[in-house]
């Protein structure tokens, strides 16, 4: 559909690979090896959001931070905008991740447990020189924090005086902090409560039709995948086994695999 349109993808990924060595013999080689991810090609087109699912260990988390060169894959192709991440500097990939940012599964990891929330949100402001002054930083981090849903007068609280879904909109406010263009949603929710996972997707969506964010959204949950995505790719042992639309992909699985994880898994359906 997005391909229809005529749209250039924001994301094209090539035959990723990223291995871990498992066992080494006594003269150090490696004897063992897994691939986390195994020649993963796919695209990501603007304004779409692009569900991975998978069982733990699959390789989805090592995937999403490889994307944005947390970590260093072995081969492949990783264009942003055009632009090859394997093979630019590192001044340019600092400039690149204005536009592409992360929001991991534990928010309060996220977070500086002795700096302020305040702070914390005009950190990456102050990194990539955003904003003429202090006082101009201020001004947008309260905006930032007013648009999840905190509000300005908690800005001079720290991460422990909140509760796990607070943390999470705050670790979101300061990924808007950047006006980036593309966000990598890995596990976002899963590690809250599932009526506070609702408000937290539900916030989610209401940035995308207001930004017009595009999001590859990470999950072991196929329910929540689906709640928040326009495509699924799902991923097994490292590659992906399917790909496709989200409605067909959840009510009309073609492999066994997927099939397993719409029926193992609970649904948030009744609480969204």
């Amino acid at each position: 559909n997005y391909q229809s349109k005529g749209l250039k993808p924001a994301l094209d990924v090539t035959n990723l690979t990223k291995s871990y060595s498992m066992e080494r013999n006594l003269l150090g080689k490696v004897t063992r090896e897994i691939k986390a991810v195994n020649e993963v090609s796919f695209q990501v087109f603007p304004g779409e959001t692009l569900g991975l699912v998978g069982e733990s260990g699959c390789g989805k988390s090592t995937l999403g931070r490889a994307i944005l060169q947390l970590i260093q894959p072995d081969e492949g192709t990783i264009l942003f905008e055009g632009n090859n991440l394997m093979h630019i500097s590192r001044h340019a990939l600092k400039a690149t991740r204005r536009n592409l940012n992360i929001v991991f599964q534990d928010p309060y990891s996220s977070l500086n447990p002795r700096m302020s929330i305040g702070e914390a949100i005009m950190e990456p402001m102050k990194v990539h020189k955003l904003f003429k002054n202090r006082k101009e930083r201020l001004t947008k981090a309260a905006e930032l924090l007013e648009r999840v849903g905190l509000t300005a007068q908690q800005m001079n609280r720290y991460p422990h005086e909140f509760s796990g879904g607070q943390r999470q909109r705050i670790v979101i406010a300061r990924a808007l902090a950047l006006n980036p263009r593309f966000i990598i949603c890995d596990e976002a929710v899963s590690a809250l409560d599932v009526s506070v996972q609702a408000k937290v997707l539900n916030l989610l969506n209401e940035l995308k039709r207001e930004f017009g964010f595009t999001y590859i959204f990470i999950s072991h949950d196929l329910s929540v995948v689906k709640y928040m995505s326009d495509r699924i790719m799902v991923m097994k042992e490292g590659k992906i086994i399917e790909i496709g639309n989200a409605d067909e992909i959840y009510y009309h699985p073609q492999s066994e695999y997927t099939s397993k994880l719409i029926s193992s898994l609970p649904s948030l359906a009744s609480t969204i």
